[in-house]
């Protein structure tokens, strides 16, 4: 790969007690302030996945648009939103997943996939795991595969790799933070 794993992860901002108390938050949006770790990150997902077999990218509402749009756009494949429940326009598909308290639940558009369709999943950071499962589930019931899901940053101690891998489908993530 051509990126600087520590230079990236010095433009991550780290922000404890937040959203809650005990939680380190990982803030990637210094990223997008940054033109040098932007390019060695959008590059890099381009390089891993150019020669794939892939014929879809579908990213996760918000942060996971704006990678997947720069990886769409040079690898002139098509864009899907997996989005919050209801802001997506016409025919939609849910699925709910679980939250460590509560539930929510995220949406395709019916004619965002289909079959034949073999799909990247790509979200920004995967922490439970349930948003890129939930967003599985969609594609496969509008009939297309998932080869992926791929995700800037791991927190492995939350275990959302392991979940998703244990569904059938590989993950690939560039950083990983130890710890909550």
């Amino acid at each position: 790969m051509s990126y600087d794993e520590f230079y990236i992860k010095s433009v991550i901002r780290s922000l404890p007690d937040w959203p809650e108390p005990g939680v380190m938050f990982r803030d990637i949006t210094p990223i997008f302030k940054d033109p040098k770790a932007l390019r060695m990150v959008a590059d890099a997902f381009i390089q891993r996945y150019m020669d794939s077999e892939l014929t879809h990218i579908a990213c996760i509402d918000a942060r996971g648009f704006l990678i997947a749009s720069i990886m769409a756009y040079q690898m002139q494949k098509p864009l899907v939103l997996v989005r919050k429940k209801g802001k997506l326009p016409g025919e939609t598909v849910h699925q709910e997943y679980q939250l460590e308290y509560g539930t929510s639940a995220v949406e395709m558009q019916v004619d965002a996939v289909g079959p034949g369709d073999k799909v990247l999943v790509f979200d920004d950071l995967i922490a439970t795991g349930g948003t890129i499962l939930a967003a599985c589930t969609l594609i496969k019931r509008l009939g297309a595969e998932v080869i992926e899901s791929a995700a800037l940053v791991d927190l492995p101690d939350l275990q959302g790799s392991i979940r998703i891998q244990e569904t059938g489908i590989p993950v690939f993530t560039m950083l990983a933070y130890e710890g909550l």
